[in-house]
């Protein structure tokens, strides 16, 4: 796969106060051209003041994702927000740069706010420094424990302290904040109020402790990211979820509710995709699990220091789905 730059991309006519640099992971053909129709077509589409590194969009009555720029050169992470009669979730909350709790006390009104998170990785989990208490699935607990740290943001920058992927104002970033981590069991439910129910279903592979989020109401399944799988550390008391066989399954469980699910939003790419996906992510893990180096492409990376062969496999009508050889089981 040819690793593309960021000028082979028609830019996206946006006023985000980050600017994207570089890339470092090709841009997917299906994702680019999807964002850029909805972020300069959507009539949803607003950017409150409190936070200019933020894009939110109404998918529902009580339904909003908000869009930010990825910070380290991968793909653009995905933010959810539900709103109860009572209480309001927020899924996943970015690299923090700008005022995330600010935007979402200003869209709900002040409402009482649950945050969670799919899984611990920097694009989707450095906003939690923003919050006091955060909650996860148990296997992820200490995942999110090892990014609590004031450097968590040094990666993103060189020697002199230029942005390295995107441009943004480091004074932006709220910093570094104490916060309470709440691991909860697979199939916690969380109650917003008025029929609103949220439901944590166990999705690991990803991650150790990955987990998607049902909104039982609108049939939403928040799926966090299901592309990849690399392994983590053999040391690892949870090593054995963050692998192909994990995902597989603890992906058929998922399926045998998909009369509970409409649709699906992941963390990255987009949005709304019929549950079909789902089951077409489920035969390509079956195809990788049967014949592991049967890949459509092969490419090398660095991961941990190390360098690893990645495989990659195609999921029907979707993406990549992403692993190599130690993290098959």
């Amino acid at each position: 796969m040819a690793f593309e730059s960021l000028e082979l991309h028609h830019p996206v006519q946006a006023q985000l106060k980050s600017r994207r640099l570089r890339y470092r992971e090709p841009e997917n053909p299906i994702k680019w051209p999807y964002e850029k129709l909805l972020r300069e077509q959507s009539k949803t589409r607003r950017v409150y003041p409190i936070n200019p590194y933020a894009e939110v969009y109404q998918f529902r009555k009580n339904v909003y994702a908000i869009f930010t720029e990825s910070l380290d050169g991968a793909g653009n992470p995905w933010i959810y927000l539900i709103l109860g009669l009572e209480k309001a979730m927020l899924i996943d909350t970015g690299f923090g740069a700008g005022d995330l709790k600010g935007l979402v006390n200003e869209i709900t009104g002040g409402m009482p706010l649950i945050v969670v998170n799919t899984h611990a990785h920097s694009d989707h989990a450095l906003g939690d420094f923003q919050f006091d208490e955060v909650y996860c699935h148990e296997y992820e607990v200490l995942n999110l424990e090892k990014i609590k740290t004031p450097h968590a943001w040094d990666r993103l920058f060189d020697a002199e302290g230029n942005c390295i992927y995107t441009q943004f104002d480091r004074a932006d970033l709220i910093g570094y904040h104490d916060f309470k981590i709440i691991g909860v069991p697979n199939g916690t439910t969380f109650d917003l109020g008025g029929g609103t129910e949220i439901e944590l279903m166990f999705l690991p592979g990803h991650a150790t402790g990955m987990s998607a989020f049902l909104d039982k109401q609108n049939k939403i399944l928040f799926a966090g990211d299901y592309t990849h799988a690399y392994g983590t550390s053999p040391d690892h008391p949870y090593a054995r979820y963050c692998t192909v066989t994990a995902m597989r399954d603890a992906l058929m469980n998922i399926i045998a509710r998909r009369s509970e699910i409409d649709f699906v939003y992941p963390g990255h790419g987009p949005l709304d995709q019929p549950s079909i996906v789902l089951v077409n992510l489920l035969e390509t893990l079956e195809q990788v699990l049967e014949n592991p180096e049967h890949s459509d492409f092969q490419e090398e990376m660095i991961k941990g220091g190390k360098k690893k062969v990645i495989y990659g496999k195609m999921i029907f009508q979707s993406s990549y789905f992403k692993y190599c050889m130690e993290s098959l089981r």
